[in-house]
């Protein structure tokens, strides 16, 4: 085993991990239908990943005219429930994700995902994915209650302490991951394959990976540094 190197490494899920956005625009969509609103394309949608389902159909029913706080209640409960019986329709892990985390696993590195997901989907995904076992923790946008989803640090922290502390590393894609990895104090790694809002440099992370082989080099480089 490598020494030093960081005990816990925690990963989002949608853009970092699995790529979701096939099912996260099917259900995108079918609450767009529901409103009599004209369908997205995945690029579109994938710009709006990141801050949780309501955050993501509200950019949604924003970009075709807006809704009613009433109307926005029935659009969403008609996404959750689509996207509960489709979640993993078409999403994938993306390559070389499935051979780093066993990479880390025999580096004795426990795994966690904390995500802005709800934590039953999340769940769910991973599951259905084969990649459940593979994490001691999965933290949702709704695991903590309202207010500590990412950007707050407070989900980083409770990954922490959930795993039994340690020097921590966190791996995503969107502002939302490294602003919350930076609050809480923790290295963070931007992947430029995810579901960007801009240009992976503007983020400030600590590191940017162009695919999972090179990951755990990096962690090494930020290990050193850190």
């Amino acid at each position: 085993m490598h020494t030093p190197f960081f005990e816990i490494v925690g990963f989002d899920l949608d853009g970092t991990l699995v790529d979701t956005s096939g099912d996260l625009t099917a259900a995108v969509n079918h609450a767009l239908g529901v409103a009599g609103r004209a369908p997205l394309t995945p690029e579109q949608v994938k710009g709006m990943i990141g801050g949780g389902a309501k955050h993501m159909l509200a950019q949604a029913l924003d970009a075709s005219g807006g809704c009613s706080a009433e109307d926005f209640r029935t659009y969403y409960k008609a996404l959750l429930a689509y996207y509960g019986e489709h979640l993993s329709v078409h999403s994938r892990a993306f390559p070389g994700a499935v051979a780093a985390l066993d990479a880390l696993a025999a580096r004795g590195v426990r795994l966690a995902v904390v995500t802005n997901k709800f934590e039953n989907f999340a769940t769910r995904l991973l599951t259905d994915l084969g990649l459940a076992d593979r994490f001691a923790c999965v933290i949702g946008g709704d695991t903590l209650g309202p207010g500590n989803a990412k950007p707050s640090p407070a989900p980083i922290n409770a990954m922490r302490e959930r795993l039994g502390g340690g020097r921590a590393a966190f791996v995503g894609d969107s502002i939302y991951d490294i602003q919350a990895a930076k609050a809480a104090g923790v290295p963070a790694i931007a992947v430029s394959f995810g579901f960007l809002l801009g240009p992976v440099e503007a983020m400030g992370a600590d590191a940017v990976i162009d695919g999972y082989d090179v990951l755990i080099p990096t962690l090494d480089g930020l290990c050193a540094t850190s």
